[in-house]
């Protein structure tokens, strides 16, 4: 396949690939892969020569664009509030992929509802699209993909694990509970050479509301008083990728913040001092 060249996968009902040399790579599907965050994991691996599969929900123009810049890669839509469609999608995605190593679940939803009175709704999606289906997907990844390297899963959840603040009560909640599943899958859902970790990232692009200038303070709120790079949650991922680490740990890339007793989000703690 060459630089600019891509295929576009829809599911549950479509698989399409274009004629490329992606069985000849080991291949990383990150959820998410289109923006942000997902989007810096995706080019890390790509520049590392691995072929990348760019899971989005609505973002088909920042997915293809990226895809079309990359020298192996592929998109595929999924809504992961359908778990059972990220289960087929994972499922079709081992049947066609011979070193399929490694699954990102770094898409999430990030809404604000009440410490004091949760949104049902907003609880629900959360828990289903940052946990639940994220695990389902671990699930099948490990039981189903074939690699002689050992698959690799990494959960991003959140610094907010060791720092947590009432904020974003139903997005903190699910991201907890993603993070409970990290030891488990490792301890139970795994053969020898397979991995499961966690990233947990602090302050790193511009969320919710914010301005591009709030987060220039909000996201200096941290021990080191810096602005924490997307590029090293991606140089964290492809670390944990190398299988290294004992299975079932996290990584914090979030310069000290998990180590301070923030009472908001940094988000509100930059607002209020200014």
């Amino acid at each position: 396949m060459g630089r600019g060249e891509h295929t576009s996968l829809l599911f549950p009902f479509q698989l399409k690939y274009a004629a490329c040399d992606r069985m000849n790579k080991p291949t990383i599907l990150v959820t998410g892969g289109a923006a942000r965050i997902g989007a810096q994991i995706v080019k890390r691996f790509a520049d590392e020569g691995w072929h990348t599969i760019i899971h989005y929900h609505s973002s088909s123009d920042e997915a293809d664009a990226l895809a079309g810049i990359l020298p192996s890669a592929s998109t595929v839509q999924c809504d992961l509030m359908d778990g059972d469609a990220a289960v087929e999608m994972i499922e079709q995605l081992t049947a066609v992929h011979d070193d399929f190593r490694v699954v990102v679940n770094s898409a999430a939803l990030f809404v604000p509802d009440d410490v004091a009175a949760l949104d049902p709704q907003t609880n629900t999606h959360a828990m289903q699209v940052n946990a639940v289906t994220p695990t389902r997907m671990a699930q099948t990844f490990l039981s189903r993909a074939k690699s002689c390297h050992g698959r690799c899963v990494i959960n991003i959840t959140d610094m907010k694990l060791e720092n947590p603040n009432p904020d974003f009560f139903s997005y903190t909640m699910a991201k907890h509970a993603l993070n409970a599943t990290i030891p488990m899958l490792a301890m139970g859902a795994t053969e020898p050479y397979d991995r499961v970790y966690g990233i947990a990232p602090g302050a790193i692009l511009a969320s919710h509301d914010q301005s591009e200038d709030e987060t220039d303070i909000s996201h200096r709120l941290n021990l080191l008083q810096r602005k924490t790079g997307a590029d090293e949650i991606a140089g964290a991922a492809w670390f944990l990728a190398q299988g290294h680490l004992r299975s079932g740990s996290t990584l914090f890339i979030d310069s000290g913040q998990h180590l301070l007793d923030q009472a908001r989000d940094v988000i509100f703690l930059a607002r209020d001092n200014a």
